[in-house]
């Protein structure tokens, strides 16, 4: 059997860490199994709607890598996939199960249904809804004869329904607790249970794999099936990404929106690495890995339910990982030019730029870094803190000959620099640690740089003498 798995994301703000963490998995088993994967638009929701949104998740997956093999923009054999445009083929669906006696017209009024539904909670059992019990042939009518009506689900009222979670054992839920769900409003417009479950069929799917506070509405989407006449596909909740306390992860505790990551300077290959781990584990303990290995090792049924704590200080790490030890010097620097074009920072990409960025990437976790912790590469009102005016004049003394030394270099090479600066620390009976700081402070206005022998032949022999000079005035 060729694997068709989707995702199936709501228009209605910004596009969600989970989205990704949910598409990831969708992606890596459908490419496994030689299958589709289908992203379509869940857009039915009008109250919700962001019309912006829509466009913003297809800019995720494409930032990810994660391409779908069907969706709004690339089309396929089983569009549309926006379900805003696919509205009269619920409405057929449903009226079918009613024919099938598996659905009924209910008229019952808002106000009416409050006041049922208050009864029930009182009660403590679900909702009762009186038009279930009408001649199907009388409710037929009336709304035929357009009084307005709803189309709901006839749950069984005895037994159970089963759920068989590849992922989990066997969930049983009792019929008599579950509601008769609205298919259809009264407008025409079909409930997340209806569009969803016929929309799965007719485009395929055999694997269901989304988040676990889907599981509640799973036997409802199980008793649709059976109403169908359609077999199930296989069922899969993944674990929620939480926060460090193990609630929920939310925008209240934790950045969720795939773009803040972005425009922080994140990888995006970091970032795939970390939500692959998000429940899962590599069978070699590899820690880090790309897209290619993860699909070419992972199993679904290896997914554990443990609560997976999305720690920012992990990705954080995961990223200063593919900046240092995964991508090449050369692709960083490219990467982090067009980073801070994307910011609106025009800086030529020369060897000056790629030289600092190689100075720079120990130093950095995040692309976003890059600026604040550069600002005396590119200025000469770059700040200066306390402690490196401090170093400046406690050392200032030294400062002229310092400058002299370097200024008559005969090459200007970190070698030679740190060879002057041993040279005239043996001269004073001084430590190579007490020479440095004050020349440092002068260069940089900071005692945290890079390697200052490095730092002082990236900026160059004039830039140097010039500052030292300066601040030993």
């Amino acid at each position: 059997m060729s694997v068709v798995t989707r995702i199936a994301p709501s228009p209605t703000g910004d596009p969600h860490v989970g989205t990704a963490y949910i598409g990831l998995f969708n992606h890596t088993l459908a490419r496994q199994g030689g299958g589709k994967f289908i992203l379509r638009i869940e857009d039915t929701d009008r109250g919700r709607y962001v019309a912006s949104s829509e466009q913003r998740i297809f800019q995720m997956m494409q930032w990810l890598g994660l391409t779908p093999d069907e969706s709004p923009l690339q089309g396929g054999e089983n569009g549309p996939y926006r379900q805003s445009e696919r509205f009269d083929l619920y409405g057929d669906y449903a009226r079918g199960l009613v024919q099938s006696g598996h659905a009924y017209y209910a008229f019952e009024t808002p106000e009416e249904l409050t006041t049922l539904r208050e009864a029930a909670q009182a009660a403590g059992h679900v909702i009762a809804v009186p038009s279930r019990d009408l001649d199907p042939a009388a409710a037929q009518a009336r709304a035929d004869a357009g009084e307005a009506a709803v189309i709901r689900l006839k749950v069984p009222r005895e037994g159970e329904t089963v759920v068989n979670d590849l992922l989990r054992a066997p969930i049983q839920f009792q019929n008599r607790e579950i509601d008769d769900k609205v298919l259809l409003k009264a407008d025409g417009f079909p409930t997340y249970h209806l569009a969803n479950v016929v929309d799965d069929r007719l485009m395929g799917v055999t694997h269901v794999v989304r988040a676990e506070e889907w599981i509640t509405s799973t036997p409802i989407h199980v008793l649709l099936y059976r109403a169908f006449g359609w077999n199930e596909p296989v069922w899969a909740h993944m674990p929620l990404l939480r926060n460090a306390d193990k609630s929920k992860i939310s925008k209240r505790k934790n950045p969720t929106s795939v773009e803040w990551y972005q425009a922080q300077g994140f990888l995006p290959e970091a970032m795939l690495n970390f939500l692959a781990t998000m429940g899962w584990t590599h069978p070699d303990g590899l820690e880090v890995f790309d897209l290619a290995e993860f699909q070419r090792v992972f199993r679904l049924e290896d997914v554990t339910l443990g609560g997976p704590v999305f720690s920012l200080d992990k990705l954080r790490w995961y990223n200063g990982k593919y900046l240092r030890e995964v991508l090449e010097e050369g692709e960083v620097a490219r990467r982090l030019h067009a980073y801070l074009a994307g910011q609106k920072v025009e800086l030529p990409e020369d060897d000056y730029f790629r030289a600092v960025t190689r100075l720079m990437t120990p130093r950095m976790e995040v692309f976003s870094e890059f600026l604040d912790k550069t600002p005396y590469f590119w200025q000469e009102d770059y700040p200066v803190t306390e402690k490196a005016q401090a170093a400046i004049e406690a050392g200032r003394a030294a400062l002229p000959d310092l400058a002299a030394r370097l200024k008559n270099l005969p090459t200007f090479d970190a070698a030679s620099i740190k060879a002057a600066f041993t040279a005239y620390a043996e001269e004073q009976g001084l430590k190579l640690g007490k020479v440095m700081p004050p020349v440092r402070a002068a260069v940089a206005g900071t005692l945290e740089s890079p390697d200052l022998p490095e730092l002082l032949a990236t900026l160059g022999r004039e830039r140097v003498v010039t500052r030292i000079e300066r601040a030993a005035r």
